[in-house]
């Protein structure tokens, strides 16, 4: 639409209307340059505010318009308007690839395995890929949260939350596995709280609680998360790609457990050789002096422990004996891994209970330690103590704070998280 021409307009100096009054007084108040009048300087500034209205007023009037008359060009369906944050619009690759104009939904999508959309998620996150709806990684993918998802799932084109529903097939959470993904689309207004993650396994028996893969400020990162986000966990959504097809990682028998009594002393098999290389390629080697062997033994033991330690799991959780959930974890590579020697790292999170007004033990002295080992030991006057005190839990909401965390994720109360974070 055409931008309407204002001409500059001085109230008469005894107009008695409310608004003019205003401005008289605020004039009042500022400095007279290079002997202008104060009254033009207001009229200008209220000039401004009218056109500056004007635009967001037609901004608004374009958006609806696309609304009402919005069609995917893919698919000719009525779409939702595209988000001005906090995400980008749909798209080709950017200088990644010269994969053309978008598919169209009922274009057969690119076939892949659950391990390599795992594997192409753990790249950005190695990368620490900077989020940044403006930009594009060397890999021609949008680095923000739906071209994470479009990298990951191999899209041919950058997608939005708004338009990743339509290479999926909704599922139940329950059936969610490694390469689905948890979708929040806010259809009322996609800019505010629409986001999206990479499933990438339980971290407990529970299910309460998942590996995310996403892209999110400052950039790309992989953390335990509550089901289904830290905010708005009701309206997210599960989807798995149209493309997976079986193979490495995929849910084919190679990845069933083949149950607790292939495990344990006496035992003697291919499934012990298989435990032990996984382990392996899970930071445990320094446990084996001559690699994994069909034949149990107690570096088995003690590598098995120690990975169950770093998913913060304890007592029969963490009895060194793999289980389906251990299991599951190592053979789809989506398990934290085992921390190296000497880090601390497999310190086990000893539960909320230790920590609480009036509880004094070791473990209470233990965060203390190593939050100020961390940096984040200014509130302790005398330093920490085995008595949990408000200095405690003031320098643990501030590590929370530190890893983008807001609300009752940054209580100051360490949950199995920020444990693991802490020792890390």
């Amino acid at each position: 639409m055409t931008v309407p021409v204002f001409e500059e307009y001085a109230p008469a100096a005894d107009c008695g209307c409310p608004g003019c009054a205003q401005r008289r007084r605020t004039a009042a108040a500022l400095p007279v340059r290079h002997g202008g009048h104060p009254a033009a300087h207001g009229a200008r500034r209220a000039l401004v505010l009218v056109t500056a209205a004007g635009v967001v007023l037609s901004c608004g009037a374009g958006q609806a318009a696309a609304t009402a008359a919005g069609r995917d060009a893919r698919g000719g369906a009525v779409t939702d308007p595209q988000p001005v944050t906090p995400q980008g619009t749909v798209g080709p690759l950017n200088n990644g690839g010269s994969s053309g104009p978008p598919s169209a939904p009922d274009t057969a999508p690119r076939t892949t395995t659950r391990t390599e959309i795992i594997n192409r998620a753990k790249k950005w996150v190695t990368a620490k890929v900077p989020y940044d709806m403006g930009a594009y990684w060397s890999d021609g993918y949008r680095q923000d949260c739906s071209g994470f998802v479009s990298m990951a799932w191999n899209l041919g084109s950058n997608e939005w939350t708004g338009s990743l529903a339509t290479f999926g097939t909704k599922i139940a959470r329950a059936d969610l596995e490694p390469g689905d993904i948890l979708l929040f689309h806010n259809l009322a207004d996609p800019a505010v709280g629409s986001h999206v993650t990479v499933f990438g396994g339980w971290t407990d028996h529970t299910h309460s609680h998942y590996l995310a893969y996403e892209q999110t400020r400052p950039n790309a990162r992989v953390a335990t998360t509550p089901m289904a986000y830290w905010s708005n966990s009701s309206k997210y959504v599960a989807y798995r790609y149209k493309g997976i097809v079986s193979g490495a990682g995929g849910s084919g028998s190679a990845t069933a457990f083949p149950g607790a009594g292939k495990f344990g002393p006496g035992a003697d098999n291919a499934h012990v050789t298989r435990l032990g290389q996984l382990l392996i390629a899970q930071g445990g080697k320094r446990f084996y002096k001559e690699g994994a062997g069909p034949r149990w033994s107690d570096a088995d033991k003690r590598a098995t422990q120690a990975f169950q330690l770093a998913q913060g799991w304890k007592g029969k959780e963490a009895d060194g004996i793999p289980g389906p959930g251990t299991w599951s974890l190592l053979v789809k590579g989506t398990g934290h891994r085992i921390p190296a020697a000497g880090t601390g790292g497999a310190v086990a999170y000893p539960g909320k209970s230790f920590f609480r007004p009036g509880q004094s033990n070791s473990h209470v002295e233990q965060l203390g330690d190593r939050l100020v080992k961390k940096g984040y030991g200014t509130h302790y006057v005398t330093g920490p103590g085995p008595r949990w005190t408000e200095a405690d839990r003031r320098n643990v909401q501030a590590f929370q704070r530190a890893q983008g965390w807001s609300g009752s994720a940054a209580d100051g109360y360490p949950g199995p998280e920020t444990w693991r974070r802490l020792f890390a």
